[in-house]
């Protein structure tokens, strides 16, 4: 037997035997929520989406120029409060690889630039930019559960898993090949989610904050800011459009019980940004 294909039979008896069915069934709502699944996690161990992440984390911290992380421990506040929102959403008990995934998250310093993401595995990084653009901590929660989502639901892993195949990956990460592992990281980084993985994206945001102190709608108030806005950022340009990315949060949110707090935190938020550095 080939040693890529008793690697493989070996990956997809741990995946099997690390499945909990009633853990799945607990994320199951009349909305369409349910446990993350398909082709990605019949065939992929989760630790490869944190391996995936890894590589592109190390991208990054190789990128200084393009990616200047602020230092957490010469900047505490602000790491505080970043930290207080991760930890809000991911107690929300409706993340569903929370204590799996390490869930890091760094700020970059870059002010021009409206944006967040997440890697696959749960590496998460927000731009001083989009901080210092949203009016509230609500908002800001938002933007964050649709990042954790595009992890938490596993996006990333399913569109490498289909471009490269499971056998593939996997003998990429054993091989320890560090030429096409850093292709790998890189390629994350410039990975485009289709409009499904952003809808579901959306959805699951809503799901996350929906049991916090939180509005729930939280992402529809970053989307209503930006298409009040005279230019769209480039990294909304693919995505499905604003307006009706607003109205998909309100159905799912209406659909979930139309609950949840109302809580916004304007001080506390503008504490937040006016601790960022200048």
């Amino acid at each position: 037997m080939k040693i890529k294909s008793l690697l493989l039979i070996t990956f997809s008896i741990s995946v099997f035997a690390g499945c909990s069915s009633d853990k799945d069934a607990s994320f199951t709502d009349n909305c369409g929520g349910k446990a993350p699944g398909g082709a990605v996690g019949l065939l992929m161990n989760i630790n490869q989406d944190i391996q995936m992440g890894l590589a592109s984390v190390q991208q990054i911290e190789l990128d200084p120029s393009n990616y200047p992380i602020l230092d957490s421990a010469t900047n505490p506040v602000a790491y505080g409060h970043i930290y207080r929102i991760r930890n809000t959403i991911l107690n929300s008990s409706k993340v569903y690889y929370k204590d799996e995934f390490p869930w890091r998250i760094r700020i970059i310093k870059d002010d021009n630039m409206l944006n967040a993401f997440c890697t696959p595995g749960g590496y998460i990084y927000v731009y001083t930019g989009i901080i210092k653009y949203l009016d509230n901590e609500m908002q800001l929660a938002g933007v964050m559960g649709h990042e954790i989502a595009h992890a938490d639901r596993r996006h990333s892993a399913n569109q490498m898993l289909k471009q490269y195949g499971v056998e593939t990956l996997i003998q990429i990460f054993t091989s320890g090949n560090t030429q096409q592992i850093a292709q790998i990281g890189a390629q994350l980084l410039a990975l485009k989610f289709s409009r499904t993985d952003e809808t579901e994206a959306d959805d699951y945001s809503v799901r996350y904050l929906l049991g916090t102190e939180y509005d729930p709608q939280g992402a529809k108030y970053f989307f209503q800011k930006i298409s009040g806005s005279a230019t769209i950022p480039e990294f909304l340009s693919t995505h499905p459009n604003p307006d009706n990315r607003v109205l998909n949060i309100e159905e799912t949110w209406k659909c979930l019980g139309s609950g949840g707090n109302t809580g916004t935190f304007d001080a506390r938020y503008l504490e937040f940004k006016n601790c960022l550095p200048k």
